[in-house]
């Protein structure tokens, strides 16, 4: 056997490449004749933050309960960025990988070029890009039209978009492990995602909660998420507990996810 034998990509894994960049294209296409999934991970948060930005004269005055800061600098737009981020984890990633496993091309796959795994790295990358778009727009926007500034401290607003992105997301796949038909899927995302919602701070600020709330918060992947995306954003150095719980976060619910999630 020659060196360039052991060093050439075999025909399988050549095969395997060409149809994972097939998958990732017919999803993709998939995905965007889907207007409703546009709406509710781009269009609704952002829609959000504009309105309520304008409409509510308040949310545009500092808020000494913030510390000074007005709700549209950091609160508002994070929070509109963790709905984002929600939406997909919870809603359409489970359903969509329920509707698949229910029609069988889970199992049909298994016997093609491309894996079961593909498929879900496919859906990753494709709801991973639609939340970046999704917090670009917000940052933008708040800036343009509220004249916020750009997240002070980058490096760590993207450690912290990247682990609260893979915990919530591997929770989101634990969900389309064990749910067992898409109508259920949208239920159960529900029932996980609004109490995550309110320990976040999406109807109340963190800082006007009883100090209980708080810290639970503080342990839920959201909560710390949110904090530490505002700390960020606002030039503090977030908290090391909140970048710790959401990298046990991020790390738990993908072993968990990978132990528990079926194909059949």
């Amino acid at each position: 056997m020659s060196p360039n034998t052991l060093t050439r990509p075999s025909h399988d894994t050549l095969a395997g490449r060409a149809a994972l960049r097939t998958l990732l294209r017919t999803e993709t296409r998939l995905y965007l004749r889907e207007p409703l999934t546009a709406f509710f991970t781009l269009l609704l948060p952002l829609g959000l933050l504009l309105i309520l930005g304008s409409a509510i004269p308040g949310f545009r005055d500092p808020d000494p309960n913030l510390g000074g800061e007005r709700v549209v600098d950091t609160q508002l737009p994070v929070m509109m960025i963790v709905l984002s981020i929600m939406v997909s984890a919870f809603s359409i990633i489970p359903s969509v990988l329920a509707v698949y496993r229910e029609r069988g091309v889970l199992r049909r796959m298994s016997v093609t070029p491309v894996s079961p795994g593909a498929l879900l790295l496919t859906q990753l990358v494709i709801n991973l890009v639609t939340t970046v778009v999704a917090a670009l727009l917000m940052i933008m926007c708040g800036s343009l039209v509220f004249g916020t500034r750009m997240p002070t401290q980058l490096p760590v607003f993207a450690l912290a978009f990247v682990l609260g992105v893979c915990g919530l997301f591997a929770l989101g796949l634990c969900l389309a492990a064990v749910v067992p038909n898409s109508r259920v899927a949208g239920g159960l995302g529900s029932v996980v995602m609004f109490p995550l919602m309110f320990l976040a701070g999406m109807w109340v600020p963190r800082e006007l909660m009883p100090e209980i709330l708080r810290e639970i918060g503080d342990f839920t992947p959201t909560g710390a998420f949110g904090q530490a995306l505002r700390d960020a954003w606002a030039g503090t150095t977030p908290e090391t507990l909140h970048l710790a719980v959401l990298a046990a976060w991020a790390v738990a619910a993908t072993l968990l996810a990978a132990r528990t999630f079926r194909w059949e």
